[in-house]
């Protein structure tokens, strides 16, 4: 069984001291593909240090809507100059983040627009942050992301809001969430989505699946999330890792099998 973890931020300073026991569970988990997203230039050099030193690991490239509290327009070339790294498979994490607002709206859409055009340019998909923010990043992908596909990053919306992003050529990721108790909304949506929009991901060392919630995360438990998402759909937990990966692999088209 091979599972695709497509975001796991393996370069937190919560993996120092064992990533290569993170790593190895992974493996022996049957995660054979991880895509480590960083949040600003700094991360962004780091997850392309960690697709360097693993194999099978990827990085992607962006400035978070989180990051932008000092923005300056000289951050985007240098993502630029990074993206050309032949591990780097996508931009992002990139998007809009309403809850936290380190930045006025209208720079973070400044931002995500200038950075969906850098795709644009690279011929790279985006993976998308959305927090509090929903209309505004669904209206953009439409508007603005014409020739780019993506990955809505641990979606928690509903059925409407995945099919927008999926008719625009994106897909749909899920992570920890869809395993809470107190998440039988999302539930409902990922019954429904379109089978090859699909992908899984643990957005390590956050959001632990249910029954670890609360306990940093790793990549190894993509499977807890990926079989609770076969549980749903009425699919084995084979089924559920061979049309994950397969998606993935559609989505990060510079990974090699």
């Amino acid at each position: 069984m091979m599972w695709f973890d497509t975001h796991c931020h393996l370069f937190d300073e919560r993996f120092q001291e064992d990533l290569d026991a993170v790593v190895a569970r992974a493996r022996a988990a049957g995660v054979r593909h991880f895509v480590v997203p960083g949040v600003d230039v700094q991360t962004s050099e780091a997850a392309i240090a960690l697709a360097e030193r693993f194999e099978g690991v990827y990085a992607a490239v962006g400035v978070h809507p989180e990051s932008l509290a000092d923005y300056r327009p000289r951050m985007l070339e240098e993502i630029r100059r990074l993206a050309a790294h032949p591990k780097v498979v996508a931009i992002g994490e990139i998007g809009l983040d309403y809850y936290w607002d380190v930045a006025p709206r209208e720079v973070q859409r400044e931002v995500f627009v200038a950075q969906l055009d850098l795709a644009r340019e690279t011929g790279l998909p985006v993976v998308v942050h959305n927090r509090d923010a929903t209309e505004d990043v669904v209206r953009l992908i439409e508007t603005e992301a014409q020739g780019v596909t993506g990955v809505m990053h641990c979606f928690t919306g509903d059925l409407d809001t995945a099919m927008r992003c999926i008719r625009c050529g994106f897909f749909i990721s899920y992570g920890g969430p869809l395993t809470f108790k107190n998440a039988e909304a999302v539930r409902e949506a990922a019954a429904r989505i379109p089978a090859e929009a699909l992908v899984v991901e643990t957005d390590s060392p956050y959001l632990s699946p249910h029954p670890l919630r609360g306990k940093r995360n790793e990549p190894e438990r993509v499977r807890i999330v990926g079989e609770r998402l076969a549980e749903i759909r009425g699919l084995t937990a084979q089924e559920m890792a061979d049309l994950t990966t397969r998606n993935a692999l559609r989505l990060f088209t510079r990974v090699r099998v």
